[in-house]
């Protein structure tokens, strides 16, 4: 009987020893979870992790591009951790006894093979179908912009459409080096082509609130568009980020979002102003 009743009492104490392991590794899971998402941000932070406040149709494409990337690497995170985890309780070494070895897990090495690749091809997916979105050009945007990059500001040129011998009908031209940023006047909930260009060495254009840049190159004119979100209104900061010489520091301009009615009515100045020789 003694023999009998003993096996009974090492059931027991092993199947709570065995809850209690899955109790740990459920609350260590809980709280990696709860760091990772709380670490090194706040409250208002957390949606965006970091990135400027979107103004464009493509910038809030990007933003969830980045928020999804963000979950994504936090989700499988967890669950390397948490395997991690619960191999190092549930296997570690008792009584001196040495854990089984197992070799050739035929199943396992075929998940820890299909499970990465699908991974891999979700991302690719999703990448390439918002790359897609953000680089493709409006049949007919409202407002066609020339940005001239150089040695060292600005200068953008409003056009007349978007076909390639559009001619400009007004101009705005910095001078950052005495306190005069460029600042390029745009109409809300309107779509924007940009064509860059530039007559001497390799700029970039980028507007952080755009979370999008691009390459301002020598000899080739590379285009984009942005659909400016209605409630944006307001000045954002431009900026050139490619090492382009001495005063690179000072290729800044200013972007003006305005309402559309403004917007023509400025536009209309503008005009005026190159019609009689000059730039604004």
């Amino acid at each position: 009987m003694r023999g009998s009743a003993l096996p009974a009492r090492h059931d027991g104490g092993t199947a709570k020893t065995a809850h209690r392991r899955r109790s740990v590794v459920v609350r260590i899971g809980l709280l990696v979870a709860l760091v990772g998402l709380t670490s090194g941000c706040t409250a208002n932070d957390l949606p965006r992790l970091g990135m400027p406040t979107p103004i464009t149709a493509q910038a809030q494409r990007v933003l969830r591009l980045w928020q999804g990337g963000w979950a994504a690497a936090l989700f499988v995170g967890c669950i390397v951790w948490g395997l991690i985890i619960w191999c190092v309780i549930a296997y570690r070494k008792r009584d001196g006894a040495q854990a089984p070895q197992t070799t050739y897990n035929v199943p396992i090495e075929v998940l820890y093979t299909v499970v990465p690749v699908i991974f891999v091809a979700v991302f690719f997916y999703f990448t390439a179908r918002d790359e897609n979105y953000v680089t493709k050009l409006s049949a007919h945007p409202d407002v066609t912009v020339e940005v001239v990059g150089y040695q060292w500001d600005w200068q953008f040129n409003y056009l007349s459409g978007p076909q390639p011998d559009a001619p400009i009908v007004a101009q705005v031209t910095g001078d950052a080096a005495h306190g005069h940023p460029a600042t390029l006047e745009l109409p809300a909930g309107e779509t924007v082509r940009f064509k860059l260009v530039s007559p001497d060495v390799i700029h970039a254009f980028w507007v952080p609130n755009f979370l999008f840049k691009r390459d301002v190159i020598p000899g080739r004119m590379s285009e984009f568009d942005v659909h400016i979100d209605a409630d944006k209104q307001g000045t954002y900061i431009g900026r050139c980020t490619e090492l382009c010489g001495l005063y690179h520091d000072q290729m800044i301009f200013y972007v003006k979002v305005v309402d559309p009615v403004t917007y023509q009515h400025d536009l209309e100045t503008m005009k005026a102003q190159y019609a009689a020789g000059g730039a604004s």
